[in-house]
């Protein structure tokens, strides 16, 4: 279970099918209220006109025999007077809750004469105290009817069938200035069976609904989510395999999942060149390695058998040579680490003078510039550059610093042949050499310039490669200021 809604497709499901759940609950809930209110206002002004009905046949003083919604309607009336006595009823009425009696069998009060021919008068019936204003105190003229309407809810049985209602009393003034309540009431059975038929109709169909919206959204999901599992598995069979020249698939539909496939192919493929790279770096170095222990060797081997053969200042050449292999291979090695530079300032025109002191046909031309780093990186930076500018050099090497804006520019320029422009970048990776006759021991093991690059990058700057103004090779290393 745990490992299902572990699943986006799972939760984007659920999340959908509970939204929507709330939302028609919400809707159905206010259907419902609305019908229901709609239906029992509706019931309440079929009440209230039956009671109107009735009143006014009482304002016409038709006696109470003779009302036309006392004569066996399937609709409960009462009439009552101020003194809350029940008046006359509706035929066959049984039983009724909700009004302002219970009562179900008139009690006429006495006529203000002897003539029994009044006797059912609703102009002489009611209370004979001669006060004509209301529980509300409000007054009524005679044969006047209130205009005002109170509703309630109720029930009655009439010849025996007991049914909910909707009742409306209406007040009407007598001709000896008393007051009679109408009450007439509406059958609610019309809203119960729509309310019932609405409400088994909801639940019915809202799990039906549900299914559909749950089943809709579990495909719509899976189908989404496909590509997905696509590079899941692909990216699962590239790391069981190590295999780096695999692509992940990339679907044709230009949204976030395309964005990720692309993403991640461009991961993969820095991965490859990154570790290409790397085997690269290794096979050259070992390599470079090679030569110089080969040689080293080979001079003590012929030393040990006829000492009077040792080359010894080729040897110490060879071991020097070895020993600034090393270094430069751990410089790399510590670059690629991702070695943080220090936070040392450094005079970039005081190091120049420094790096330039003792070199032939070096000038230096440099105003205080200080930048923050390693000086020790940086003078490495420095004496590489040189040492490549000395060896291509015909006469003379020019260093120059100078500010340019937020940025120290260290250039060093030589009048040699120059690097044709196709090859200036490529001259800064590793262990390339353009001229390919030269020596090792003259033309060094092609890490210079790659190390020269990648320190300046770790300081935040760049380095390029240019034409110098005497038409030469011209190297330009730009730092942020300090501070």
């Amino acid at each position: 279970m745990s490992r299902l809604f572990g699943s986006v497709r799972a939760r984007a499901t659920l999340a959908a099918t509970l939204v929507v759940a709330v939302a028609l609950v919400a809707a159905g809930t206010a259907v419902l209220m609305s019908l229901r209110s709609n239906l029992i206002g509706e019931a309440g002004t079929q009440a209230e006109q039956s009671a109107r009905a009735v009143a006014a046949e009482l304002a016409a003083r038709t006696p109470y025999d003779q009302l036309s919604g006392l004569d066996g309607d399937d609709r409960p009336v009462q009439i009552v007077d101020r003194d809350g006595t029940l008046v006359a009823a509706s035929q066959d009425l049984q039983r009724i809750e909700g009004t302002a009696t219970t009562e179900v069998t008139p009690r006429p009060s006495a006529p203000d004469d002897d003539d029994d021919d009044d006797a059912n008068d609703p102009g002489d019936s009611g209370d004979d105290s001669g006060d004509s204003d209301d529980d509300s105190g409000a007054s009524l003229a005679p044969g006047e009817i209130g205009g005002g309407t109170t509703f309630s809810n109720g029930s009655a049985t009439i010849d025996g069938d007991a049914e909910d209602y909707r009742f409306a009393a209406v007040d009407v003034g007598t001709a000896g200035g008393g007051r009679l309540t109408v009450t007439a009431g509406a059958p609610l059975a019309a809203e119960h069976s729509a309310v019932d038929t609405t409400l088994t109709g909801m639940l019915i169909g809202l799990p039906l609904l549900l299914g559909v919206v749950a089943g809709v959204t579990w495909l719509v999901t899976g189908r989404a989510l496909r590509p997905v599992e696509g590079i899941r598995r692909e990216m699962a069979a590239i790391t069981a395999s190590e295999d780096l020249t695999r692509r992940v698939p990339e679907p044709a539909t230009h949204d976030e999942i395309a964005r990720l496939a692309s993403t991640t192919n461009e991961t993969l493929a820095a991965l490859e060149a990154s570790v290409e790279r790397q085997r690269r770096f290794v096979a050259d170095a070992s390599h470079e390695l090679r030569s110089p222990i080969a040689s080293l060797r080979t001079q003590l081997e012929v030393a040990a058998a006829h000492p009077e053969l040792l080359d010894l200042d080729g040897a110490v050449e060879d071991t020097v040579r070895l020993q600034h292999l090393a270094a430069d291979l751990l410089l790399l090695a510590r670059l690629d680490a991702g070695e943080r530079p220090a936070d040392a300032r450094v005079d970039l025109a005081a190091m120049a003078r420094e790096e330039a002191a003792g070199r032939t046909g070096v000038t230096v031309d440099a105003e205080p510039v200080e930048v923050t780093g390693s000086r020790g990186q940086l003078g490495r930076v420095l004496a590489n550059l040189l040492d490549n500018a000395g060896r291509h050099a015909r006469e003379r090497v020019t260093v120059t610093v100078r500010r340019e804006g937020a940025r120290a520019v260290l250039a060093v320029a030589d009048d040699g042949e120059g690097v044709a422009e196709a090859d200036r970048e490529r001259i800064f990776e590793r262990f390339v050499r353009l001229d390919a006759a030269r020596s090792r021991d003259d033309g060094g093991a092609g890490l210079g310039l790659a190390i020269a690059r990648d320190v300046a990058v770790r300081h935040g700057g760049t380095l390029t490669a240019g034409t110098a103004p005497a038409g030469g090779a011209l190297f330009e290393l730009r730092l942020p200021l300090a501070g």
